[in-house]
């Protein structure tokens, strides 16, 4: 199944059920008004959601109107958790390399993972508004997870029961603070803002082969200014959706909603590309001695999309500007 959240003048939005291709939806007004009602009444609405499908994509739903995701909000427009890893360790080894940075104590068993801000989450077409370009804006290309109800001290095992659904998010990221953040012991908080998320959240079927061991087996294709950037594929995750669950819910329940992302998606074959500056400029510098790749200017578009081997586009695209927000800096 397809789920996408449809702007309607409120906060959390409309739930609407979306066909495979992407081209038609129904209410679930009637049903499961909001997203967070879904999470929390999963086990509820799963098979008559699932039959209710099928008739959508067969063509069969009277109710049925054609998607447009220029109107979408993020699928969870707001959560009461956003935990975001980083579960690529390929990511974290190239910065230490090329910026001289101390390694991370434990990070072949101890995934890293910090709370983000989860209160204005960004529709796909939304635009970032952010203050200055003097902050270093970049984009991180990442997969999500969206649970149910996880209990205190979930095992890896028994965390795969708990994933609904699973996103596409561009987690942008203010380079300028990021060091001075990290030293300072309390984990981001000027270095995050507003995190954007496909038009649609779906199930691990939708996936088909490309869900495999709790990763998103397939490749995160990123443009920029319609220039190809990368094309990094999930598989090569350290730390499974599983893992990263299991980390979050050790010492605390996760609330249904709770949505754990991946951390940007890297591979160890540069010629796939990265999904992130950061990452590019960190080659810059092993490369060829220092960082050549700007970081991102107003006006700016940033395009990223997962398609599976036939084309289909699996969540839709985010597709987006970076737009200067007039405030007192």
């Amino acid at each position: 199944m397809k789920f996408a959240t449809l702007k309607n003048g409120h906060r959390d939005g409309s739930l609407v059920l979306v066909s495979r291709d992407l081209n038609s939806a129904v209410s679930l007004i009637d049903h499961v008004p909001t997203m967070q009602c879904l999470m929390e009444t999963w086990a509820q609405w799963e098979a008559p959601l699932e039959a209710l499908y099928q008739d959508l994509n067969d063509g069969n739903c009277q109710q049925a109107f054609a998607f447009d995701s220029s109107l979408v909000m993020a699928p969870l427009p707001r959560s009461y958790q956003w935990c975001d890893a980083s579960a690529f360790l390929n990511h974290g080894e190239l910065l230490q390399k090329a910026f001289n940075l101390p390694p991370q104590a434990e990070m072949e068993t101890i995934p890293l993972m910090y709370q983000g801000a989860a209160d204005d989450f960004l529709g796909a077409r939304d635009d970032i508004r952010l203050p200055t370009e003097d902050h270093n804006i970049d984009f991180e290309g990442e997969f999500a997870v969206m649970v149910d109800d996880v209990p205190m001290g979930c095992s890896s095992t028994d965390a795969a029961q708990h994933i609904k659904l699973i996103l596409l998010l561009n987690d942008v990221s203010l380079r300028g603070f990021i060091q001075r953040e990290i030293q300072a012991g309390f984990g981001f908080l000027q270095a995050k803002p507003s995190t954007s998320f496909a038009p649609v959240a779906v199930t691990p079927d939708e996936l088909v082969d490309g869900w495999r061991n709790e990763r998103v087996c397939l490749p995160l294709n990123i443009e920029w200014n319609a220039e190809w950037f990368g094309s990094a594929n999930g598989e090569e995750m350290n730390f499974s959706f599983a893992d990263l669950i299991a980390h979050a819910a050790l010492t605390r329940k996760l609330g249904a909603g709770t949505i754990v992302g991946s951390g940007t998606v890297s591979n160890r074959d540069t010629r796939k590309g990265s999904s992130c500056i950061a990452e590019r400029r960190a080659l810059d510098m092993i490369q060829e001695g220092k960082p050549k790749t700007p970081f991102m200017s107003f006006g700016d578009r940033i395009r990223m999309e997962a398609c599976l081997p036939d084309g289909g586009s699996v969540f839709g695209a985010i597709d987006q500007y970076i737009v200067q927000e007039n405030v007192n800096v």
